[in-house]
């Protein structure tokens, strides 16, 4: 196979941007798009002249791979017919609403002898690549995933819309030996949950708590991490990590008062600047053209999910616990 042949089907907010990177990769054929929006599909054509498709089934039959962006309740439909066609896919994440429908996918590509990729786009993140080299036996590590409220996404929650980036990112980190997994959220805007807190307990005792909310005015993603002789922050907006470890503390007593005085050095990273998206779809490409092995593998989605499907159980179990009354 020399030149890829790749369409996207769902040129919405995540496939416009991979309508973008897939536009400038020369070594693939760019050969169309497909949306059930005409006017969005018309528009997204035009800005890269690209041929569309009103019919997704004539997209596939010419094509090799296809990314995948459609809203999540249409995952298993869209990538099942994708994977019978004979195409392989790039499905962004989260890669079904269900656990049921996520292994018939992985089931499904592996019959078919087909690359099955799902987009956490984290996963290829250089800032997050780099901490992978600098984490030791962490005791406590805190995400937060906050971001203002868009009309995009509306139908799953915020913990497969948002908060499932920073699960991805723990589990790469510490693996899944969760002894216990806690969570509340509240909902207001949408008929899920919008605002989530989670509380994981590793087997090791190490203590992960993850926020994310879609109705923040602010946007603010980051990462703090706490292991011995050593306190580590990543701020995805800026792509920084500062590394600050303590040198040397001491207490001070004098007549009128006790003080205590901490001296520490600040470490500042540096991160290769690289577009994730890219990276994530030239992973795709290699994966399929060279047969490289997939960074994760189906199973590890699967595991993912689970995970996060728990959070949301633990949310709506605690909402009902809240209507008790007290007396």
């Amino acid at each position: 196979m020399s030149v890829l042949k790749m369409g996207v089907i769902g040129v919405g907010h995540m496939g416009q941007y991979h309508a973008n990177i897939i536009s400038n990769i020369p070594s693939i054929d760019f050969v169309g798009i497909s949306d059930a929006n005409a006017v969005r599909l018309g528009e997204i054509s035009g800005k890269y002249d690209i041929k569309s498709f009103t019919d997704t089934k004539k997209l596939l039959k010419k094509v090799d791979a296809v990314v995948i962006a459609v809203p999540t309740n249409l995952h298993y439909k869209v990538a099942s017919e994708a994977l019978n066609a004979g195409v392989h896919v790039l499905l962004e994440k989260p890669i079904t609403r269900t656990v049921k429908y996520a292994q018939k996918l992985i089931d499904l590509a592996s019959q078919k002898n087909l690359i099955f990729q799902v987009g956490h786009v984290e996963r290829f993140n250089g800032a997050i690549q780099q901490l992978k080299h600098v984490i030791e036996r962490p005791y406590f590590l805190e995400a937060r995933r906050l971001a203002p409220r868009t009309p995009r996404v509306k139908d799953v929650g915020v913990v497969l819309d948002l908060m499932i980036h920073d699960i991805d990112i723990v589990i790469g980190f510490l693996g899944y030996d969760i002894q216990s997994i806690d969570a509340v959220g509240s909902t207001v805007y949408s008929n899920s949950e919008d605002v989530a807190t989670a509380h994981l307990l590793y087997g090791n005792g190490c203590i992960v708590d993850i926020s994310a909310s879609r109705v923040t005015t602010n946007k603010i993603r980051t990462l703090s991490i706490s292991q011995e002789d050593a306190y580590i922050f990543l701020d995805y907006n800026t792509q920084d990590i500062n590394i600050h470890r303590q040198v040397s503390s001491e207490y001070a007593l004098t007549k009128k008062e006790i003080r205590y005085s901490i001296e520490s050095a600040v470490e500042r990273v540096f991160i290769h600047n690289v577009n994730p998206l890219q990276q994530e779809v030239m992973h795709f490409v290699d994966c399929i053209v060279s047969g490289a092995t997939p960074l994760v593998s189906g199973i590890n989605d699967i595991k993912t999910l689970t995970i996060a499907k728990k959070i949301i159980e633990k949310i709506n179990n605690n909402a009902k616990d809240d209507d008790v009354e007290i007396t």
